[in-house]
């Protein structure tokens, strides 16, 4: 498109002109997690649920949920969880006020990626302890 003084520009900034930056992705992910955290939360009605109907019900989601997909699921889930909490506690400070130079800013990024990964593998080895191996 041809804006009035005659030069090729885009109609808006996109992903041409921005490189992905930290914070991009952050917020990418944030939005991508809390529509992950939808279907996480449609297992956890579906558990319950199959749990008030009895043992077939509740042998049949447990079935599923032991499977490879189902645990692969979970971890995405519990993953996906942390992560948008600790996204969350991140806008939390910054309503604050505190921690929105550029340098603080990619420090805070940086530990919620790490922070959700560790957290999510403590959870899960913690969970294959307590419970013996699942």
């Amino acid at each position: 498109m041809t804006d009035k003084l005659g030069a090729e520009r885009p109609l808006s900034p996109h992903l041409q002109i921005y490189r992905p930056m930290l914070t991009m992705m952050m917020s990418i992910a944030h939005r991508i997690t809390g529509a992950g955290l939808a279907v996480g939360f449609a297992l956890l009605t579906w558990w319950l649920v199959a749990v008030s109907m009895g043992p077939e019900a509740y042998d049949c989601v447990q079935s599923f949920l032991g499977s490879l997909v189902g645990r692969a699921l979970l971890f995405a889930f519990t993953w996906a969880l942390i992560h948008h909490m600790l996204g969350g506690i991140r806008h939390l400070v910054w309503d604050t006020g505190t921690g929105l130079d550029k340098p603080t800013v990619e420090r805070f990024a940086l530990a919620t990626i790490i922070g959700s990964v560790v957290l999510t593998v403590l959870v899960w080895l913690t969970a294959y302890h307590v419970m013996g191996g699942l």
